[in-house]
């Protein structure tokens, strides 16, 4: 008898997430070259690892601009669908937003799973997202994604009521759909604006302290440095968007304390509805007293990182603020781009021109470490206390110093 009551032990152990298997598609038009596509596919493949996928093959083709219904052309397609069918693959990844109706097209067509940049990235987000704020964001962004994708999926449904007087052509259920959806829309948006005042007051009585911001592109070691800074345990892992709430800290250096935050990374190609729900949380940048812009300069793209972050912090009203500029993953960069052969001297001889470099094209504080080893930490540490000392003095010129 004791195994007939055995119900609910199966739910216990929860459900066996399987990885699935998945196949990125890019297009190289007139606007990009080979390498940047490349560079983003790259990307969109460690977005799928993020989220749980496999990436098996990747697609290019090279075509003007997109096609209309399908995105790339009909015998790409059916390469794509031969070679789906073959190793039995469980989702198509597109590196660029599919409108609703491709989305349709290419499910018909490929059967199987479509996923686009925008969605995966937003899978990401809510699979990361842990506060109130956060969930609030996310679900905005999905839900201003989903409005103009709507899909019929009721079929049983023409009108939503029937009888005398109520004839007639009625209310379609996607427009229905739709009306759900965008006051959905209106009562998250109350609801951030509710997180937001919130959010002011907590900042407003953290008193007059400096505030110090890490800010960078995704996955270059913003929560390592948080960490060591503030000898705390924020989460910190080698994947994207391992960060989605702000954390901020309440940091001392000798006996000169300041406020330190970590913020969520950016990225190319990162979709404008979400950017612009996530402004609230970006925030903290904006009330930032000094910026700390990590790089992760072991990556081949690295530059091309600095100016996404740029363009960011420009849209912000961020760019003008003093930024320290900590150039990080010393301790890779050695590994993947010195030669076993080169001496300590001739190593130390071309980081420093390429210090020199950067300070010359990019015109502010830099410095390099590595926060998993611990590199050069007591420099960085130097160069942020004296940023942070100048705007104390600036801030408070007749006070007794105590640092």
């Amino acid at each position: 008898m004791s195994d007939q009551w055995n119900v609910g032990k199966e739910k216990k152990k929860g459900l066996n997430k399987q990885i699935e298997k998945a196949v990125l598609v890019g297009l190289v038009t007139g606007k990009q070259t080979e390498e940047q596509v490349q560079e983003y596919l790259d990307e969109l493949e460690f977005l799928a690892t993020t989220a749980g996928a496999k990436t098996i093959k990747t697609f290019i083709q090279k075509l003007e601009h997109p096609k209309v219904r399908t995105y790339v052309g009909k015998g790409k397609l059916e390469e794509i669908f031969d070679y789906c069918e073959l190793k039995d693959i469980d989702l198509v990844i597109f590196d660029d937003d599919l409108t609703g109706k491709q989305t349709n097209i290419l499910e018909q067509e490929l059967k199987r799973k479509i996923v686009d940049r925008s969605s995966l990235i937003l899978d990401i987000f809510a699979s990361r997202a842990q506060t109130a704020q956060a969930k609030t964001q996310v679900e905005l962004a999905q839900m201003q994604y989903l409005l103009p994708r709507l899909r019929g999926l009721w079929t049983h449904l023409e009108r939503q009521r029937g009888g005398i007087g109520m004839r007639g052509p009625g209310e379609m259920e996607i427009e229905t759909d739709r009306r759900i959806i965008r006051d959905k829309i209106s009562q998250l948006k109350k609801r951030l604006d509710k997180i937001d005042l919130q959010n002011q007051t907590q900042r407003k009585n953290r008193g007059q302290l400096i505030r110090v911001s890490l800010v960078g592109y995704t996955n270059v070691g913003k929560s390592t440095i948080m960490n060591l800074l503030s000898k705390s345990e924020v989460f910190a892992e080698n994947k994207l968007f391992a960060t989605l709430d702000t954390t901020v800290r309440k940091v001392v250096f000798g006996s000169m304390p300041f406020l330190l935050s970590d913020t969520v990374g950016f990225i190319r190609k990162l979709p404008h509805h979400l950017v612009e729900s996530f402004k609230s949380t970006l925030d903290e940048v904006r009330e930032s007293d000094i910026l700390v812009h990590v790089i992760d300069m072991a990556h081949p793209q690295y530059e091309d990182h600095i100016k996404t972050v740029n363009n960011t912090l420009k849209d912000l009203d961020c760019i003008e603020k003093p930024t320290l500029m900590v150039f990080n993953k010393l301790d890779l960069y050695r590994t993947r781009y010195f030669d076993e052969l080169l001496d300590s001297d001739t190593k130390k001889e071309i980081l420093d021109e390429t210090q020199k470099r950067l300070s010359n094209t990019y015109d502010t504080s830099n410095v390099f470490i590595s926060a998993l080893a611990k590199e050069n930490i007591t420099e960085f540490r130097s160069k942020l206390e004296e940023m942070i000392k100048e705007h104390y003095e600036i801030r408070y010129p007749y006070q007794t110093k105590t640092w």
